[in-house]
């Protein structure tokens, strides 16, 4: 028997993870760093899980669920959408913005 830390990912998850940085800008050379970072943040959020759990619990007589509701939603924001992308690019003031920033503002205007 393998003895793992509690908060290892589990075999299945890192062969899922193998299988998305197979054939992608990650093989060769930056695969360890691909796999370091899924596995980083898969253990991030399995603490911040445990945290929010803890926090009704020890609290109960002044908090409830919606603190940790609050305390997922700072530690794990949404990324911006595409049209929040594009205005920030648009309002960077750059001189120039290269083909991936003009790919973005595209890519939002055709959503509307």
């Amino acid at each position: 028997m393998i003895n793992r830390h509690p908060i290892t990912p589990p075999p299945e998850l890192v062969r899922e993870w193998n299988q998305e940085a197979t054939g992608t800008h990650f093989e060769p050379y930056g695969y360890s760093e691909f796999i370091a970072a899924r596995a980083a943040r898969w253990g991030a959020d399995q603490e911040l899980e445990a945290c929010c759990e803890w926090i009704p619990e020890y609290f109960q007589w002044n908090r409830s669920i919606q603190d940790a509701d609050r305390l997922r939603a700072a530690r794990r924001p949404n990324p911006p959408s595409l049209k929040e992308q594009a205005l920030a690019l648009v309002n960077s003031n750059k001189p120039y913005l290269d083909d991936t920033a003009m790919d973005t503002i595209r890519r939002a205007l055709e959503a509307q």
